[in-house]
């Protein structure tokens, strides 16, 4: 089968991979507008259910990707500089790190990867047998008919992805009270030396301080002074692919239909989830599996392998929207929580997809206490050594300590689908 793959992002690169190792006859071809290790965003939050999805499917990308991340412990949240705390971990890795060792794995295994090359419609792909529109929220792909129904809907809270040569070992949200309104930020590690800063607020707060501007220095200096305890006097980093970052809204991406006359969506052109439910990676990829486990079942029909994939992804995918739009409008209506102390105010936030059982609050408060937390990551170390050597992790990548990401990847300055981890919404505060 011929397949071209518009885009060259993670869930891109992480379909051609399998696709070409379950049927090594496949020609796929991927195109991607931008440079190599060119790339929007820092890093990439990830937890073990993906890492044993990654497993499953290919290992030797696995073990590479397990190696170029950074183990974050504890969630921290904090409320007029007030802390509490919530026990859990995960995986980070910087999106320059993965798309390398993704690219790297695809040309392995006898994947193209055409580079620098826009593409304005499929008039140049009428020979191929399938195409995969992988071009991410905007996709240009799925813009040229109204055959997959797309409906977009944008948020109302402005945000900001940068980056910042402070390094956290945690998870952090910081709750900002200012003259002009609430302003906070999310921040984890990406690489050893990096970690990602996204700053968000109300729009009133964005105009209060003066952030409606064009981004660059004037509102990086602006969110360095307002957060100036956080970084520890380090800087923000704004640039990426030589442009500043630009303030953001969120756009929501669903479709009726993810496939037509031999184009298919995935990823972000099919589906899109708010940050703050952290799963946009993690999606795309698990769409990747599916779609080219589905071809792999169905080949002899591309029609009923496309519709297996939709069966496959569209009921998760549905679940997943729903809770990343109840995080969303939660974050967009924070000020209605903050005369909560910060215990309180952390609780609120970790119910925002649905009131919380009473066992699960009563853990909440015990976790506030030093000896429960040191106890609760002992618990998780274990979990974590267990899980891994399930996996089949080399004992070396199971001590968990920050590894340092490939060189030249820091920013300047066949498993069937159905028995892999069905994708649930995973909130980074819980």
């Amino acid at each position: 089968m011929r397949i071209v793959v518009i885009g060259g992002g993670p869930g891109a690169l992480y379909f051609a991979i399998s696709a070409k190792l379950r049927d090594a006859g496949h020609d796929i071809t991927v195109i991607e507008r931008d440079p190599p290790g060119a790339t929007y965003g820092w890093g990439v939050v990830y937890w073990d259910d993906l890492l044993d999805a990654l497993y499953s499917n290919d290992a030797e990308s696995a073990r590479e990707l397990r190696a170029a991340s950074v183990l974050w412990q504890q969630q921290e949240v904090r409320l007029r500089g007030e802390t509490a705390f919530y026990a859990g971990y995960g995986y980070s890795v910087e999106r320059a790190a993965l798309l390398e060792i993704l690219g790297r794995r695809a040309a392995d295994v006898g994947v193209r990867v055409r580079y620098q090359e826009e593409v304005h419609d499929l008039s140049g792909f009428r020979d191929a047998d399938l195409v995969v529109a992988a071009d991410g929220a905007g996709s240009r792909v799925r813009q040229q008919g109204e055959h997959f129904g797309t409906t977009l809907s944008t948020g109302a809270n402005p945000y900001i992805w940068l980056g910042t040569d402070k390094v956290f070992s945690k998870f952090l949200f910081d709750f900002r009270e200012t003259p002009a309104g609430w302003v906070w930020c999310h921040a984890y590690p990406s690489t050893s030396g990096i970690s990602t800063f996204i700053v968000e607020c109300q729009e009133r707060t964005w105009n209060g301080l003066g952030l409606d501007g064009p981004a660059g220095d004037a509102s990086t200096s602006a969110l360095e002074e307002i957060f100036s305890d956080v970084l520890g006097g380090r800087r923000l980093i704004s640039e990426s692919r030589g442009r500043p970052a630009r303030w953001l809204r969120f756009t929501e991406v669903v479709n009726d239909r993810w496939h037509h006359d031999g184009v298919v969506l995935l990823g972000d052109a099919a589906h899109t989830t708010h940050f703050t439910i952290g799963s946009g990676t993690r999606l795309a990829i698990l769409d990747a599996i599916a779609l080219a486990q589905s071809l792999y079942e169905r080949g002899d029909s591309l029609p009923r392998a496309l519709d297996l994939y939709e069966k496959r992804r569209r009921r998760p995918m549905m679940r997943t929207q729903a809770a990343a739009r109840s995080s969303m409008a939660w974050f967009e209506r924070v000020d209605l929580y903050t005369d909560r102390d910060s215990v309180a105010f952390a609780a609120a936030m970790a119910a925002r997809q649905g009131s919380l059982p009473p066992w699960r609050h009563q853990l909440h408060l015990l976790e506030q206490l030093a000896p429960a937390r040191a106890a609760h990551r002992c618990y998780e170390t274990g979990h974590r050594f267990f899980l891994a050597r399930r996996r089949g992790e080399p004992l070396r990548s199971t001590s968990f300590a920050p590894r340092r990401a490939p060189a030249g990847t820091v920013p300047a300055a066949r498993p069937r689908t159905e028995d892999l981890p069905a994708p649930q919404a995973r909130s980074v505060a819980v």
